[in-house]
């Protein structure tokens, strides 16, 4: 963005520091109005015809941008919460399997989403519904604080299953 002397058009159009427009003015005329009024003179569309500045003060102006741009990242880490995965196994422990659903209910808890997963080996691939059922179970165990966002699905070796966590009415 160019300031003050670092313009170089010959006439700008002119938005005082209260949002009213000036009109159309010589370079130099706008510059005298800008440090007259004790701030910046900013070039804010420079493709306009002719093109547009307005009288602000421009490190301020910085300090709020830069500000907004730290509430929109907070905003957008908020939104994309974070997935943790649990691996299961088709022929999981009761003791395993009962850590597993404590760990991911403190998780959901939170507000962030799990995924559950199982990786079937050698003639574990034979039969999968007993994956299916494993998946299910999980989410059975969760079923106070979540929901299922994705139905168990096998691809490859692998079969997943998501969960959410329930929304307060």
């Amino acid at each position: 963005m160019f300031i003050n002397e670092q313009i170089h058009a010959k006439e700008v159009m002119v938005i005082g520091p209260n949002g009213e427009q000036l009109g159309i003015k010589n370079i130099k005329d706008a510059l005298t109005l800008s440090t007259y009024a004790g701030f910046d003179l900013v070039l804010i569309n420079p493709s306009g015809n002719p093109p547009v500045c307005k009288i602000m003060d421009y490190n301020k102006f910085k300090y709020e941008s830069k500000k907004k741009q730290k509430e929109n990242l907070k905003k957008q880490r908020e939104t994309n919460l974070e997935m943790k995965e649990y691996r299961l196994s088709v022929v999981i422990d009761v003791h395993d399997f009962q850590t597993r659903v404590n760990q991911a209910s403190k998780y959901l808890e939170k507000g962030h989403r799990v995924k559950g997963s199982i990786r079937f080996k050698g003639r574990e691939m034979a039969h999968t519904e007993l994956g299916k059922e494993v998946l299910l179970r999980f989410a059975e165990a969760l079923a106070e604080v979540s929901e299922i966002e994705q139905k168990p699905l096998l691809d490859g070796r692998n079969m997943t299953m998501i969960l959410m966590p329930k929304k307060e009415k």
